[in-house]
């Protein structure tokens, strides 16, 4: 199947020009994406699951130019490490506090527990390896967020990306609305049923939903755990650079240095100690608060508009069971863990 996308050879454009097609193209989808939250089902979805389906019809549809390249790659993968680099504003390490010394632990232990069994089964499985990392990271921190943090070093095709986040949402979802009614044949109070939830759901909107079932105090502590795993972004994206520049394919992609700890997480730790100390105005942090999901909508729209239907369907069904497997890994490490502080 030829991809859609390719059509009349354009005039070359230059400088910023040539990134004006692509950008105003990826705006477009974005927007798209924000729509679709007024629409029956779509509006349990954020809009950044969205709009990587969403450009994945348009790319294997309706097609667009080569001359939106420059644009659609640049939105993929700066606007991407800016996005991330920005989370660093939501947080504060003040935050974590409120779960204490052992919830910080449980999420720490649940996350390398997930990480590394996802990695290893993937192996086993005869995944690829940057497909197998996105699972890991995607499932064991904080769902399409982290798949595009670890994205920005793992270095993956968008099919591996889309794959990705297709399988976190569809788990992610499934958990949603499967966990609260486990809450009762568990007999969690709300408590630990929200720090179960915290530890082990994968996007933040899909803890949000689910945690509040449970009732404020669940929903509460559920964001706050939730959030203390997403502060371990910034670690296991500096893992994961060490994976993926890993010499066993190459000898000569081995990196060193600042090429494995990446510039915006040096952001994103900078911007989360500053939060921490209350110096950045609150005029300066609510816009960019608001306008970040915005730039991680529209970095996974220009990585879907470059995903390819055939190479997506190569990708098989193994990669969708490894995503099974480390979603009933992550809740069954994160509910072991709960139980102990009964």
């Amino acid at each position: 199947m030829s991809h859609p996308s390719i059509v009349l050879a354009p005039r070359k454009a230059s400088g910023v020009a040539s990134y004006v097609p692509g950008l105003v193209l990826v705006a477009v989808i974005t927007a798209s994406a924000y729509g679709l939250r007024h629409l029956p089902f779509f509006s349990a979805l954020s809009p950044m699951i969205s709009a990587i389906f969403v450009g994945m019809l348009f790319a294997n549809t309706v097609g667009f130019s080569t001359e939106a390249n420059a644009g659609v790659g640049m939105a993929g993968k700066r606007l991407l490490r800016l996005a991330v680099a920005l989370l660093g504003l939501q947080l504060t390490f003040g935050q974590l506090a409120s779960i204490g010394v052992t919830g910080l632990a449980f999420a720490a232990t649940t996350l390398a527990l997930t990480f590394f069994f996802t990695v290893w089964m993937g192996r086993i499985l005869g995944i690829d390896r940057k497909l197998t990392l996105l699972l890991a990271a995607g499932t064991s921190v904080c769902g399409a967020s982290a798949i595009a943090g670890a994205n920005a070093v793992a270095k993956a095709d968008d099919e591996d990306v889309a794959y990705a986040v297709a399988c976190i949402t569809l788990f992610g979802t499934i958990a949603m609305f499967l966990y609260p009614f486990l809450q009762v044949v568990l007999g969690l109070d709300p408590h630990n049923y929200g720090l179960w939830i915290g530890l082990s759901v994968h996007e933040v909107a899909q803890v949000v939903g689910a945690g509040f079932q449970g009732g404020e105090i669940a929903g509460q502590t559920a964001v706050v755990a939730k959030l203390a795993r997403v502060m371990m972004l910034a670690p296991l994206v500096v893992g994961i650079a060490v994976l993926a520049a890993s010499p066993a394919d190459d000898p000569s992609r081995r990196r060193t240095g600042m090429q494995v700890f990446p510039t915006f997480i040096v952001g994103f730790l900078l911007l989360t100690m500053l939060n921490s100390s209350g110096l950045v105005p609150e005029q300066v942090r609510a816009p960019i608060l608001s306008f970040t999901p915005v730039l991680l909508t529209a970095a996974m729209g220009a990585l879907g508009l470059g995903t390819n239907f055939s190479k997506l369907r190569q990708r098989g069904f193994r990669p969708l069971f490894l995503s099974g497997l480390a979603t009933l890994f992550i809740a069954a490490v994160g509910l072991g863990l709960v139980s102990l502080m009964s």
